[in-house]
């Protein structure tokens, strides 16, 4: 008898191979011991606390391997346009000294507790109304849906964790690369789907990146004291609660 399923059956087989692969690996890697500065944009600080303080996720909330492969997509697809830019004659840094084996451009304040690693440092260019050296690089990758609000919104209003980002990167950065927080941040967006490439100019927010570093130090303090912060919402089915992992977590602890 003819099986014609067997094509389909060795995709599952492959599949939940590299994905259990991806999960062991991610399992095997050293938690994070610091408060990432990429994460201050989140719209609850105590999900940031769970996140810094290493909180047990709840039961199934941890990274499949579908969200692993989606996260070594945009890896691969950053070091891409990283090439394209650099073709396009962009005088683009993404370690020191620009060297595979150099370290990745970041910073690390309040004792090395909140830390941020960037993209890349754009040292020169060609000449792009309203650019100036040396400036940040940021890159996401998106869907479709996600690219297109992107792009027509900007990065500010669409995706305020990214802007947030970048507001406390261009803040933090400026001390090792003088002139980073002066001149406007290149934003790069890619849309997974299409290929189609936005690209934005983001004028360093001071007030924004103040309003991040106070949120830092308030988190810290906050575990320090052993204290829990606010959660965002009143009602369990607030949207962000519903994707959060430590929302069992949270909803168990008092108000």
């Amino acid at each position: 008898m003819l099986d014609f399923n067997s094509r389909g059956q060795t995709a599952l087989h492959v599949n939940a191979a590299i994905d259990a692969a991806l999960v062991a690996r991610n399992g095997a890697s050293p938690p994070r011991t610091y408060l990432g500065g990429s994460r201050l944009g989140h719209a609850c600080e105590r999900a940031l606390q769970f996140e810094f303080l290493q909180a047990p996720k709840d039961e199934g909330a941890d990274f499949d391997g579908r969200i692993l492969r989606i996260f070594g997509i945009g890896h691969a697809l950053e070091d891409v346009a990283v090439d394209w830019l650099r073709a396009a004659g962009f005088d683009l840094y993404t370690r020191k000294g620009n060297r595979p084996d150099g370290e990745q451009f970041g910073f690390a304040v309040a004792g090395g507790r909140l830390r941020g690693h960037v993209d890349g440092i754009l040292a020169g260019g060609p000449a792009i109304p309203g650019m100036a050296f040396p400036a940040l690089w940021e890159c996401k990758t998106m869907n479709a849906k996600a690219w297109r609000e992107t792009s027509s919104k900007g990065v500010a209003v669409a995706k305020p964790i990214y802007a947030a980002q970048i507001a406390v990167y261009q803040a933090y950065m400026d001390a090792a690369v003088p002139g980073v927080a002066d001149n406007p941040a290149l934003f790069t967006a890619i849309n997974k789907d299409t290929d189609e490439l936005h690209h934005e100019l983001v004028p360093f927010d001071a007030a924004l990146a103040q309003r991040m570093s106070d949120r830092a130090v308030r988190v810290l303090r906050a575990c320090d004291a052993g204290d829990l912060l606010p959660r965002i919402a009143t009602s369990r089915d607030f949207h962000e609660c519903r994707f959060c992992p430590w929302a069992e977590r949270c909803w168990a602890q008092p108000a």
